[in-house]
């Protein structure tokens, strides 16, 4: 039996600057309010955009609440890659005052 992968995790609010921040979420939230520098890979497309992704540094992974972006962050963990999960997800970073942008140039947030 497969011993379950260990989820590394951070609070939005300790996130490095320059962090690699990968968005899982639907195309919809994203468009709400997303961080500026994040990258959008919906959860359902990751497996097959995982060339996008950088192995030589940190994923951090967020969606709306942690628990989409644990998902992911387990399927990156076990597939060799550094990924942390951001725990308290776009939630949090909104509680947190962090940046957000909206696609669609409204003022952004969480959806």
């Amino acid at each position: 039996m497969n011993q379950p992968v260990t989820v590394p995790e951070v609070m939005s609010a300790a996130l490095p600057a320059g962090a690699f921040l990968l968005d899982v979420r639907e195309n919809d939230e994203w468009t709400a309010g997303h961080a500026p520098e994040a990258v959008h890979v919906r959860l359902g497309e990751l497996g097959g955009r995982l060339g996008e992704l950088p192995r030589d540094r940190e994923v951090y992974v967020i969606c709306r609440t942690g628990n989409r972006s644990a998902y992911a962050t387990q399927a990156l963990v076990a597939g060799g890659w550094q990924a942390i999960n951001v725990s308290d997800g776009m939630t949090g970073w909104a509680v947190a005052g962090r940046p957000m942008v909206s696609e669609d140039g409204t003022e952004p947030y969480v959806a």
